[in-house]
């Protein structure tokens, strides 16, 4: 039976092997289960690579990276075996990672501190102060309970002998136990007897005390309950998902820099409903990114006057500001003499041997065994791949030494470690075993009883068999790491098995603020790219039939293109040049232009990757398809039939994505608000557009009216009501007073109207009666006046003239409604004294 899959299983003298031993024999705690590995069916394996992936696509589980060509949502990598370690040896791990946990989090605390470390020479003053990651305005600050290092993860990997050794610490915002619980979860039921037979320990009793710690941490006034936020940088960051998931799971708030506010000592969470205050901030923010008035000026991440509410100890911040520090690689010689300082104990687990180049005997040693080491840099914030020096010959070995005697404390060299190996399943083959490098990144939290350790972690491995570096950066993928166990095994979870009447949830009242803006203008750019389409396909379908002609029809058009902002004003004049097709492409195709419908699709997609998690699948597709024809149709360079065929295709996507909102979102205050802004934004663009109608020159020419019919998506309803050519009475009517007209004026009005009464009713508050006073003036507007009414301008006690000032007007109180609705629940100006604190 073994010569099946080990038959052509490569074995390495030179590495070590996770499942097979020095004679190529199978480990015990590997044999059962490469027993029932090595039974399974060819089939049935492929059914279960098919479930992985399903999985995988199903939970949107993603690994984004930075100008990858697959994209920014690339599919997390795992692969299906997982990484088994004994229990024995994790006994040794798991002590291990908690006392160098502790060692980093007392380092910490005299680093900010007294500084004796400095001070007795047991760490140079230049490796710390010379590096970015040593924040000076922390320094003085004592973080509650004396926690530093709230979680800690390290990167592992095997010499060839087989022990353990630290290749990288993770002090500052470790990525990656997320997926190590999405892995656990798939993987065990890919191998659900196998997960019950080994007894492979649970992750959910870390996780509990990844909570509890937290917790215990938080500072809180009398009868206040902790309220704890995840944050993280937003959806553009690499883990994302990680960030989302770990937040659903552990049930706290995600929340973005701008969700948090500032006032006085306190840090308080924007929600729909009003200021509430937080406690603690597990955060997944790198540290200067955090405070921009004393860390760093340019991020637009932060939240403003954070370190302050930390020095008053009126906020946890987890990690506490400055952990980055320990990050640096250049550390890891000094850790053994430190850990005989402040433990009184030896260094249970030896880094990779280091030396930083900054001492001059190690930057001797560098030169003399240059083709034996890599160079690594020094301190975190440097960006620079590992150098090989066996790699580097000639004139690249020569510079690479230039610049390390040029600048020799911005850099470190490691002794060169072979990986270990570990089996993976082959997709290439129908049933295969290959050997990988792999290596293990290990997480601690704190805990009243010191430091918790995963069972387990994040396995990594390699795509190539000879791979001296294992990243997700670099097509790495994954596996799910099982510690097995000879006791009972925890069967507590943070997941219930059922849910029960008190675990009902419905549409959440708590939504933060930025959710809630993001919605709002998703429905603002969706209504806006349709409108810019709709005038564009206005616009290019008179330059066709008039074959280029300026007629009366084109030159109205194009003026109001231009009034309204979709089309930039001419330089001199406002006369129609020639080429005002390649004027309307640009506005069709160019995201740089100012009103242009690809700038305004771009809009949208931001919008709607801020609230990813709240659109359906077919909601989201839509929405890239979109983005992806108009990007296709740039670099076609279109004709005007194609330009008007790509925009009919524009408006029967946005036909979809308003279906989408009304049949697949809940209708909580998040989905109100998105409505809210689409009627805003339809009710002012209406306004607007009627406005410069009636006292635009231009339009009194024939073909005007019924462009603003096709403009306003009316003419099929004015063409079934009236069996004649459109004129100026009938058509206000429809669009300005009919208010059983989706697309009029008074619809759009009556519909915003009684979202605010909803709200008011709802949230307490009370938008004013601006807009509502002039909707009650354009409802007793005397239409007898418009009945034998002509478009003129030159008057301004005309009918038309009226009409448009009472339009404009109604203009102008949505934008100050949109502005107040801003105020009040997207940046709460005024909310601590208001009084309108969430509870």
């Amino acid at each position: 039976m073994a010569r099946t899959l080990l038959a052509i299983y490569p074995h390495s003298a030179r590495r070590y092997d996770e499942m097979l031993d020095a004679d190529g024999t199978v480990r015990p705690h590997w044999r059962q289960f490469f027993i029932h590995l090595d039974a399974v069916a060819p089939d049935e394996m492929h059914r279960r690579l098919d479930f992985v992936d399903r999985r995988i696509q199903e939970n949107g589980v993603t690994y984004n990276v930075y100008a990858d060509p697959s994209g920014a949502d690339r599919p997390w990598a795992l692969d299906p075996l997982p990484l088994i370690i004994s229990a024995e040896e994790w006994a040794e791990v798991s002590a291990a990672v908690a006392q160098r946990a502790t060692l980093l989090n007392a380092i910490l605390a005299d680093l900010y501190g007294e500084q004796k470390l400095l001070a007795e020479g047991l760490l140079p003053p230049a490796l710390v102060y010379g590096q970015h990651g040593y924040l000076w305005p922390c320094q003085g600050i004592k973080p509650a309970g004396g926690v530093w290092l709230h979680q800690y993860a390290v990167d592992l990997a095997r010499s060839p002998d087989g022990r353990w050794w630290v290749i990288a610490d993770r002090t500052q915002a470790p990525s990656g136990a997320g997926y190590a619980l999405e892995n656990r979860l798939i993987v065990s039921r890919v191998f659900p007897e196998m997960f019950s037979d080994l007894h492979v320990q649970h992750l959910a009793d870390f996780f509990r005390d990844q909570q509890d710690g937290l917790a215990a941490i938080a500072p809180v006034d009398a009868g206040e309950q902790p309220h704890i936020v995840l944050l993280t940088p937003g959806p553009y960051n690499e883990t994302y998902f990680e960030h989302a998931y770990l937040a659903r799971y552990l049930g706290f708030p995600l929340v973005e820099g701008q969700d948090l506010t500032v006032r006085g000592d306190t840090v308080y969470l924007k929600t729909l409903r009003g200021l509430k205050r937080v406690h603690v901030i597990l955060r997944r923010q790198d540290d200067d990114y955090c405070d921009p008035l004393e860390l760093r000026g340019d991020s637009a991440l932060g939240i403003p006057g954070l370190l302050n509410v930390a020095r008053a100890g009126r906020v946890a911040i987890a990690n506490a500001l400055g952990s980055g520090l320990l990050s640096s690689g250049a550390l890891m010689g000094f850790l053994p003499a430190i850990c005989r300082k402040l433990l009184g104990e030896e260094l249970a687990m030896p880094s990779v041997a280091t030396w930083w180049c900054g001492e001059k005997p190690a930057l001797e040693y560098v030169r003399e065994n240059f083709d034996d080491l890599v160079i690594k840099p020094a301190y975190p914030t440097q960006r620079m791949d590992p150098v090989f020096g066996h790699e580097l010959e000639g004139a690249a070995r020569e510079e690479m030494l230039r610049r390390i005697e040029a600048r020799p404390h911005a850099y470190v060299a490691q002794e060169m470690v072979d990986l270990s190996q570990g089996p993976t399943w082959s997709r290439s083959h129908e049933r295969r075993l290959l050997a990988r490098p792999v290596g293990l990144r290990a997480y601690a939290v704190s805990s009243a009883d010191g430091y918790s350790v995963m069972p387990g972690g994040l396995a990594r491995v390699a795509t190539g068999a000879n791979a001296r570096i294992i990243s997700m950066q670099r097509g790495g993928a994954s596996k799910d790491a099982w510690v097995l166990t000879d006791g009972p095994v925890s069967e507590f979870t943070l997941l219930k098995p059922s849910v029960g009447v008190r675990d009902l949830v419905r549409a959440g009242a708590n939504l933060t603020s930025r959710v809630v803006e993001n919605l709002f203008w998703l429905g603002r750019y969706s209504e806006r790219f349709d409108d810019s389409a709709r005038m564009l396909r206005v616009a290019l379908s008179r330059v066709v039939e008039s074959g280029g002609e300026k007629t009366p029809a084109l030159t109205s058009a194009m003026e109001m293109a231009m009034l309204i902002g979709i089309l930039p004003k001419p330089e001199e004049d406002n006369e129609i040049k020639e080429g005002s097709e390649h004027v309307l492409l640009e506005a069709i195709y160019d995201p740089d232009q100012p009103g242009s419908l690809a700038g305004n699709i771009r809009s949208l997609m931001w919008a709607a990757t801020h609230v990813r998690d709240r659109l359906s699948l077919d909601h989201w597709h839509s929405l890239n398809r979109l983005q992806r024809e108009q990007q296709t149709a740039l670099k076609a360079h279109p004709t005007l039939v194609e330009a008007i065929a790509f925009l009919d295709r524009v408006l029967g996507v946005s036909s979809s994505l308003t279906g989408f909102a009304m049949d697949n979102m809940t209708r909580d205050d998040g989905w109100r608000f998105l409505i809210i802004g689409r009627r805003l934004e339809r009710l002012s663009f209406l306004a607007q557009a009627i406005a410069y109608f009636l006292t635009m020159a231009s339009t009194r020419g024939p073909g005007s009216l019924e462009w603003l019919l096709e403009l306003t998506d009316s003419i099929i309803t004015y063409r079934s009501r009236y069996s004649r050519l459109p004129e100026l009475l009938p058509v206000l009517d429809l669009l300005v007073f009919d208010n059983s007209n989706p697309h009029g004026v008074a619809f759009q009005g009556g519909v915003v109207a009684r979202y605010l009464d909803r709200m008011a009713r709802d949230l307490g508050d009370d938008s004013g009666s601006l807009l509502p006073d002039v909707l009650a003036r354009l409802r007793e507007f005397d239409m007898s006046k418009l009945e034998h009414a002509q478009l003129d301008s030159s008057r301004a006690d005309s009918p038309c003239a009226e009409l448009a000032k009472l339009l404009r007007e109604l203009d102008a109180a949505a934008v100050k409604l949109s502005d107040w609705l801003g105020m009040r629940y997207f940046t709460h100006v005024g909310d601590v004294s208001r009084q309108t604190m969430a509870l």
